[in-house]
C-alpha cells in the first residue's frame, strides 16, 4: 500500500521517434538563432560596456569595471542627447490623436476609402533614408518648400529649420509624426471596426451627445490599441538614430538634434570608443525595459475591453 506504483514506460514507434526528431530540430533552430544573434550580442556587450575596448585592441587586458558608466554620468553631451531624445517623444501623443481623429473620419462609408488607406500607410512601408533626404529638402533654409509657403503666404522668410537649435527639434518632431502616422490610422481604424454598432445606438437612445459617445465608448474600447502603439511608439522613439543621421549635419547645431543612438553611434564608430557606446547602449536598454515595465504595470488602470 504505501509503495508507490512504478511508471510505465510507453515504448514509441519508429514513426513516433523520427517526429519526435524533427520537432528537436524545428526548436533547435530559432533557439540557436536566438542564443548567436541576441543572447551572445546582449552578454558581450554588457561585458565590453566594462572595458576600454576600440575594436582594435585587447577587451580582457582592458577592463575598467564601472568606470565607463560613472563617466557616462558625467557626460554633458549624453545628457543633452537624453533630453532631446525625451523632447521628440512629444510627436508620439500628437501622432496618436490624429492618427484616431483620422481613423474616426475614415471608419465612415466614404469614396476613396482604400486610396485614402493607402497613402496614409505608404510613408510607413517608405525608406526611411529616402523620406529623410525628401523631408531635409521641404525643410531646407533658402529653397524648401515650407519656406517658400511660409514666404508666399505671409511675406517673410521662414525659420531656418534645420540649423537653429531651437527650431531642429520643431522639425524632427513635425517628420517623426509624419513617418509614424500611417501605423496609427490602420491600427485605429481595425479598432473602430470591431466596436459594436449597438454600443452607439444605445447610447444614443439615452440621450448621450457626440462628445460622450466618444469618451464613454469609443476612447475606453479603443485603449488596448492605444496602449500598443504607445508602448512600440514610445520604444522607437528612444532609438531614433536614422532621422538625425541624415537630415542634420554633425548632430545639428551645438549637438542640438542628437539622440542617444546617435550619440552611442558618435562615441563607438566616430571616436572608436567602443567600450563606451556599449555602456550607453546598455544605459538605454535599461532605461526602455523600465519605462515599458511601468506602463504593462498601469495598463490595468485605464486599458480596458469589451469583455
Amino acid at each position: 500500500m504505501g509503495q508507490s506504483k512504478k511508471v510505465r514506460k510507453v515504448k514509441m514507434s519508429k514513426m513516433a521517434k523520427r517526429e519526435e526528431r524533427w520537432a528537436w530540430l524545428f526548436i533547435a533552430a530559432p533557439f540557436i538563432g536566438f542564443l548567436c544573434f541576441m543572447a551572445y550580442p546582449i552578454v558581450f556587450a554588457v561585458i565590453a560596456s566594462m572595458s576600454k575596448w576600440t575594436g582594435l585592441n585587447s577587451l580582457v587586458d582592458n577592463m575598467c569595471g564601472l568606470g565607463n558608466y560613472i563617466a557616462i554620468f558625467q557626460d554633458e553631451k549624453f545628457w543633452k542627447s537624453l533630453g532631446t531624445t525625451i523632447i521628440y517623444l512629444i510627436g508620439i501623443p500628437i501622432g496618436m490623436l490624429l492618427g484616431l481623429l483620422i481613423a474616426m473620419g475614415m471608419n465612415r462609408k466614404i469614396p476613396g476609402k482604400r486610396m485614402l488607406t493607402t497613402m496614409y500607410y505608404v510613408p510607413v512601408v517608405s525608406s526611411l533614408v529616402a523620406v529623410s533626404i525628401l523631408w531635409a529638402w521641404v525643410f531646407n533654409y533658402d529653397y524648401g518648400l515650407l519656406n517658400t509657403i511660409i514666404k508666399f503666404l505671409t511675406g517673410q522668410h521662414g525659420p531656418n529649420w534645420l540649423g537653429d537649435e531651437a527650431w531642429v527639434k520643431v522639425a524632427m518632431i513635425i517628420f517623426m509624426t509624419w513617418k509614424g502616422l500611417g501605423t496609427s490610422v490602420i491600427l485605429y481604424v481595425a479598432g473602430l471596426q470591431n466596436i459594436p454598432k449597438d454600443y452607439y445606438e444605445a447610447a444614443r437612445i439615452d440621450g448621450a451627445n457626440a462628445w460622450q459617445s466618444f469618451k464613454n465608448i469609443t476612447m475606453p474600447l479603443v485603449s488596448p490599441v492605444t496602449f500598443y502603439i504607445m508602448i512600440t511608439s514610445l520604444i522607437g522613439g528612444l532609438q531614433v538614430f536614422v532621422e538625425v543621421q541624415v537630415m542634420t549635419t554633425n548632430g545639428g547645431t551645438n549637438y542640438s538634434a542628437a539622440t542617444v543612438v546617435y550619440y552611442l553611434y558618435d562615441k563607438a564608430f566616430s571616436n572608436g570608443q567602443l567600450g563606451y557606446g556599449c555602456a550607453i547602449a546598455v544605459l538605454l536598454a535599461i532605461i526602455v525595459f523600465i519605462i515599458t515595465a511601468i506602463n504593462f504595470a498601469l495598463q490595468d488602470k485605464w486599458v480596458k475591453t469589451m469583455d
